[in-house]
């Protein structure tokens, strides 16, 4: 384990995560609505918005904004901006978490016990609207 000391720094978890977006509403309304994740703050002159995820932050950019356009080409079958964010969740009650997602028209693609940063939790594996892997983990 590398110390404080050794590098003059100490990792103490993610800060933000930027996801480029092809349709800046439409993962809006995927991040907010159906995830929960408020609106932080707003930087439409940078083509930025930054949404709390509970001690973290999920920032939208939109492929075609001041800072998306840096990314090169936007994400599709053939090209993505990561594999998966995962978010840690409270409160996890699986059947009502399956049947919240299903009314949102969001498929459950697969789940189990997975190891994370926490340990062995419980954890579904859902795509947001532009095919990056989100991963819901209690």
């Amino acid at each position: 384990m590398t110390t404080a000391h050794q590098n003059g720094f100490t990792v103490t978890g993610i800060d933000h995560v930027v996801l480029r977006v092809t349709d800046l509403d439409r993962s809006l309304d995927f991040y907010t609505r159906v995830l929960g994740c408020p609106v932080e703050r707003r930087r439409d002159d940078l083509g930025l918005i930054q949404l709390r995820a509970g001690a973290s932050l999920i920032d939208l950019v939109p492929v075609d904004g001041v800072i998306g356009q840096r990314g090169g080409a936007a994400p599709g079958a053939d090209a993505h901006n990561m594999d998966h964010i995962c978010i840690r969740i409270a409160a996890f009650d699986p059947e009502a978490a399956r049947e919240h997602l299903r009314r949102h028209g969001v498929e459950v693609e697969s789940e189990g016990v997975r190891y994370g940063a926490s340990g062995n939790g419980m954890s579904f594996s859902i795509t947001d609207p532009d095919g990056n892997g989100v991963e819901l983990r209690a």
